[in-house]
C-alpha cells in the first residue's frame, strides 16, 4: 500500500468568509511541506482566476506527467533513446445543467524526439503498455488516448 499526502490552504477569505457566494474568492494554495507554494483557483468558469492551475489542469496534468515518466521508463527497457518529451494534453469535459461536472475522456498529445535510428512504430507501441502500469491512468475513469507525434534529433 503506498499513501500520498498532500496540502492546500483556501486563501480566498475576504473577510466574512463564505457567507455570500460573491464574497469569497476562489484562490487556494498547494502548499505541501518541503515544496514550493503553488497558488490555484477554481475553473474560470465557476469563478476561478485564469492564470492559475485549477484542479481540472492539476488532474490533466497529472495524467500527462504519469505517462510522460512510464514513457520513458518503458522506452529505456526496449532500447529507444528519447532526446526530447513534451505534451500538450486536453481534458474533455461535460457539464450537467445542475453545474455538476466530469471528465469523459483525455487525450495526451506528446511530441516525442528520438535519437537517430531510433523507431518510431517501436515508441508507439510502448505508449500502448502505460495504461497498464501508471498509476494515475489506472485510477481515472474516462478513455486516454494518445497522438503522439515523433521527430528525430540531429547528429
Amino acid at each position: 500500500m503506498h499513501d500520498f499526502t498532500s496540502h492546500i490552504r483556501w486563501t480566498g477569505n475576504r473577510g466574512d468568509g463564505n457567507a455570500r457566494y460573491e464574497g469569497y474568492d476562489r484562490r487556494w494554495q498547494l502548499c505541501s511541506p518541503g515544496k514550493p507554494v503553488l497558488d490555484c483557483s477554481n475553473d474560470p468558469l465557476l469563478g476561478g482566476d485564469p492564470p492559475l492551475y485549477n484542479p481540472e489542469d492539476l488532474l490533466i496534468t497529472a495524467l500527462s506527467s504519469c505517462h510522460m515518466m512510464w514513457f520513458l521508463h518503458l522506452s529505456f527497457n526496449a532500447g529507444i533513446v528519447v532526446m526530447g518529451y513534451e505534451d500538450h494534453p486536453i481534458g474533455h469535459g461535460e457539464s450537467a445543467p445542475s453545474g455538476a461536472g466530469r471528465f469523459v475522456a483525455a487525450t495526451l498529445r506528446p511530441q516525442i524526439t528520438l535519437a537517430p535510428g531510433m523507431d518510431a512504430q517501436a515508441a508507439d507501441a510502448v505508449h500502448d503498455q502505460i495504461h497498464d502500469v501508471c498509476f494515475i491512468a489506472r485510477s481515472v475513469n474516462f478513455p486516454v488516448r494518445i497522438a503522439a507525434q515523433y521527430d528525430f534529433a540531429e547528429i
